[in-house]
């Protein structure tokens, strides 16, 4: 947690181009577009992330509009800092809702391009089964938020919004804590590093 905000707040320093989504992403539109993802399917993909970036990351037959793609959902993710930020995902308030839109988007596409490749299809058909019927089960397919009709671009980035963090009680909450804990290790390592070790007699 203390490595993902000093990502974040190195991440948010750096110097952006024009912006092009909803103020918080960064780049041109020359890259690849990305269908968008409602809310719904978001919930159901998540859990399934790690599955189909290992599955992507090991295909052979690709190409470089694929590779894109999935160099893009794990740039993204980065970017929200791998999800660990509470209600990143289920929390359309939360300043990073749209990121993870982006990097799920992204990882669905890539999951359904691996669908036509000979020796990831049949895998990527076993995903798609699972997460198509856990979307049936719950009725989270129509299930929508502020961002589900948003597409997405493999050269843009969607960053989340800094002034969101001190809006969102969670999201701040879960960055206060982080910062005190370094702020705290430091002070200890400080403090012993000045203690001088007893000399015996």
């Amino acid at each position: 947690m203390l490595f993902s905000v000093f990502y974040l707040i190195c991440a948010l320093s750096l110097p952006l181009e024009a912006k092009a989504h909803s103020g918080s992403s960064s780049g041109t539109r020359a890259g690849i577009p990305i269908p968008s993802l409602t809310h719904g399917e978001m919930a159901v993909i998540a859990p399934y992330y790690g599955r189909i970036i290992a599955l992507a990351s090991s295909a052979s037959d690709t190409d470089e509009s694929f590779r894109r793609v999935l160099n893009f959902a794990q740039i993204q993710r980065a970017y929200c800092l791998w999800g660990v930020m509470p209600g990143s995902v289920g929390d359309e308030d939360s300043p990073f809702n749209e990121c993870s839109h982006a990097y799920l988007a992204a990882a669905k596409m890539a999951l359904l391009q691996m669908r036509t490749m000979k020796d990831e299809m049949a895998a990527a058909g076993e995903l798609v089964s699972e997460i198509d019927g856990a979307l049936v089960r719950n009725n989270l397919s129509l299930i929508l938020c502020q961002f589900s009709n948003e597409g997405f671009n493999t050269a843009d980035l969607i960053r989340p919004r800094l002034a969101g963090i001190f809006l969102h009680i969670k999201s701040l909450a879960t960055t206060m804590l982080a910062l005190m804990t370094a702020v705290t290790a430091l002070w200890w390592s400080a403090r012993l590093l000045r203690t001088k070790p007893a000399i015996a007699d």
